[in-house]
């Protein structure tokens, strides 16, 4: 830990610094974008750490060793300052920074935060600038650009054991986690999609256009969309029943082998005005090169969504959750969610929906009062209309919209974040890292993840339990090209082994 931990009363003369500010309970991939925004600004940067008792933020997880701690190892910061009867007024009035950085949300406190009020018009006063930033939103990495795979990897599984510690995870927990799916038994209801992967020789440019030439040389189709979800249940040991639809085509074929094969109780329903939804995506030395989709984004008719209802309440006095799987091509109706918010609540079953958007236009936060919500960074940026907050920030005020007991906050190659409302609206947070360095394909990473939520959650298991087994679930997948369904022994092996590599007993 290179950054140096001071108190106030330590402090000699830290000229034209930059100082941060924050209670940093659980740091994430969101801290760690604010924070090197503040670095970028070419000066000693001082983090001043609120003490664990404060008005705004009175139940933090963690005390201000462990933060002041979990902050140095990020080895971002010059100094860590542990703030304990003195306010930030006093400290900027004893450092005179030339730069105060805030969170975006400070900006328009409308009077709330007095004491932040009375900081920003000392560091004005002063004449020092003020910067409210949530840090830069940005989708992909750059980690390889800096260090091995190896190394990279070795970091994560590191920092995936240091948030399992935080959470009193310990691999007993987790393989006993996965003992109990074998007793759970879910309902998934989405939209079916096969993915079709065409691997194909470049031969070069067209001499009639400036376009790419390829001759396919291998097809293989994989199951997506609900299907996926449902394939991983029961490969994972739980239960499942899939409710969907697909069109009255050859591909319908494809789709009810694979169910059936994995032992999935099939209520898919045949809809002879749409297609079963297809895409194409063409790979050139297993690079994706662009991908073709041939779906129906209308919904589904009153008659189908009546099916649906009628096979979901069959399995439902069985089952122990249900899942929505929405790719917003058509099967997830509003009328069918409120449907299946009353069968939830009249069996007392788990409610977890994921919504993907990528190419479509939708929004996670139509769904209320769910246990659990499992949506990326930009598709809550997408619903909340908000490109500017931090993803703290975001994060609780998605939380609040939607009255969710739960939430995962999907940040693709910086992993995700956990939030666990409990009883007494005490919210709890913990960052996992992705896993795996260089994925070969991350298209069913959000899948996987759903899955394991979904298990863990309607077994009886704690947000966080779930989400440490989702982390390693996603790992493993995003390893394979297509959609293999993860199978339990080989999660268990996985588990087994980032322990042991790690010298930690399992």
């Amino acid at each position: 830990m290179s950054s140096k931990v001071i108190k106030l009363s330590e402090i000699s003369d830290i000229k034209n610094c930059t100082l941060a500010y924050g209670h940093f309970d659980s740091i994430h991939p969101g801290h760690i974008r604010y924070l090197k925004y503040a670095k970028s600004l070419n000066n000693k940067l001082v983090v001043a750490i609120m003490r664990d008792m404060n008005q705004h933020h009175p139940k933090l997880q963690f005390n201000q060793k462990e933060r002041a701690e979990t902050l140095g190892m990020l080895d971002i910061a010059d100094y860590i300052l542990c703030l304990g009867d003195e306010n930030l007024s006093q400290v900027i009035n004893k450092l005179k920074p030339k730069f105060l950085i805030l969170g975006k949300e400070k900006e328009n406190l409308n009077n709330r935060d007095i004491e932040i009020r009375k900081a920003i018009n000392l560091q004005k006063k002063l004449g020092g600038s003020i910067k409210f930033r949530a840090g830069d939103v940005n989708y992909s990495s750059a980690d390889l650009l800096s260090s091995p795979e190896y190394e990279i990897e070795r970091k994560r599984q590191r920092d995936f054991l240091l948030a399992c510690k935080k959470q009193g995870i310990n691999s007993q927990v987790l393989l006993r986690a996965i003992n109990q799916w074998q007793h759970t038994k879910l309902i998934v209801v989405g939209d079916i999609i096969v993915d079709q992967y065409l691997a194909c020789e470049a031969l070069g440019l067209s001499a009639e256009a400036p376009v790419i030439v390829v001759k396919e040389t291998e097809q293989k189709s994989f199951l997506g969309g609900a299907g996926i979800v449902a394939s991983h249940i029961k490969s994972l040991g739980g239960d499942c029943d899939l409710s969907s639809v697909v069109g009255n085509d050859e591909l319908k074929y494809f789709v009810k082998n694979i169910i059936n094969s994995y032992s999935i109780g099939n209520f898919v329903i045949e809809d002879s005005t749409r297609p079963t939804t297809l895409k194409k995506r063409y790979l050139v030395d297993n690079q994706k090169v662009f991908r073709v989709s041939r779906l129906e984004e209308n919904f589904i008719s009153e008659e189908i969504e009546e099916k649906i209802i009628t096979n979901i309440e069959c399995s439902a006095k069985n089952s122990h959750g249900i899942i929505i799987s929405d790719f917003v091509y058509g099967v997830i109706t509003d009328s069918l969610i409120k449907k299946i918010q009353k069968l939830a609540k009249k069996y007392n079953l788990t409610l977890i929906a994921d919504l993907q958007c990528s190419s479509q236009i939708g929004s996670i936060s139509k769904f209320k009062d769910f246990s659990l919500l499992c949506p990326n960074e930009k598709e809550a940026r997408i619903s909340l209309q908000d490109n500017l907050n931090s993803i703290e920030f975001l994060s609780q005020k998605l939380l609040k919209k939607t009255r969710s007991k739960g939430l995962i906050m999907k940040l693709g190659a910086s992993g995700f974040i956990a939030y666990s409302n409990n009883s007494n609206s005490e919210l709890k947070r913990q960052s996992f890292p992705a896993l795996t360095a260089k994925p070969l394909d991350v298209s069913g990473a959000g899948d996987s993840l759903l899955s394991a939520m979904a298990l863990g959650l309607a077994s009886g298991q704690s947000i966080m339990v779930s989400a440490a087994l989702a982390a390693c679930i996603s790992g493993l997948s995003v390893k394979n090209m297509g959609n293999i369904p993860i199978k339990r022994d080989y999660l268990i092996d996985y588990i087994v082994k980032i322990f042991k590599d790690n010298n930690i007993d399992t």
